[in-house]
């Protein structure tokens, strides 16, 4: 049994996406004549501030996460977003099943963590005993905890992305899943932060 920490990673960051809003803001006014160096961070700031996020959608990103099936099942409620996600149903764990480290790990005592270790390693044994008495994966999947690790791809404009960061990092969210997003979160602040600072 392996049990490992979870990660965010680029698939494809923004490209341009200042430029990119700022073109596509300015066909509203029809004032692309004032594109410059350096205008479409100014235009990117002042569109946020006053609320008019809809040209925040021309732009794309896309990043895999690496988390638990729990944390997925929540990020797949988001409605405008594109996910890939590794699937129980055809992937085989025999041999190589991980599991995602709680975040509230070194808050428990070791009885509790000996406690979730032994869930896990029965469940991966369950699983294997399931696997070897002819179940395929989508029946063995039956006993598999939400702590099992799984990847997913999302894809979501940047309006889209601000949403799911402002709910997903907030103090309300669940504690494993804020985690993640707000190392996710600091990424997209270094990629754009005009477009992400104020979250």
């Amino acid at each position: 049994m392996r049990v490992v920490d979870q990660t965010w990673e680029w698939v494809q960051p923004p490209l341009l996406p200042l430029q990119v809003i700022e073109l596509a803001g300015r066909t509203c006014y029809k004032s692309e004549e004032k594109i410059t160096n350096g205008s479409a961070e100014r235009f990117a700031a002042m569109i946020l501030k006053r609320g008019h996020e809809s040209v925040v959608e021309h732009v794309v990103a896309s990043v895999r996460l690496v988390t638990n099936r729990g944390v997925t099942h929540e990020l797949v409620r988001h409605r405008i977003c594109s996910f890939s996600q590794e699937s129980t149903r055809y992937v085989s764990y025999k041999g190589d099943m991980a599991f995602i480290k709680p975040v509230w790990w070194g808050d428990w005592d070791a009885d509790s963590q000996e406690c979730w270790n032994k869930s896990m390693e029965l469940a991966e044994q369950s699983y294997l005993t399931l696997l070897e008495n002819g179940s395929r994966p989508e029946q063995a999947r039956e006993v598999l905890p939400n702590s099992l690790r799984t990847e997913i791809v999302i894809t979501a404009n940047l309006r889209e992305w601000r949403h799911i960061f402002k709910l997903r990092c907030a103090e309300a969210a669940h504690p494993q899943i804020r985690a993640l997003m707000r190392q996710c979160l600091k990424g997209f602040r270094l990629e754009i932060p005009i477009l992400f600072d104020d979250i």
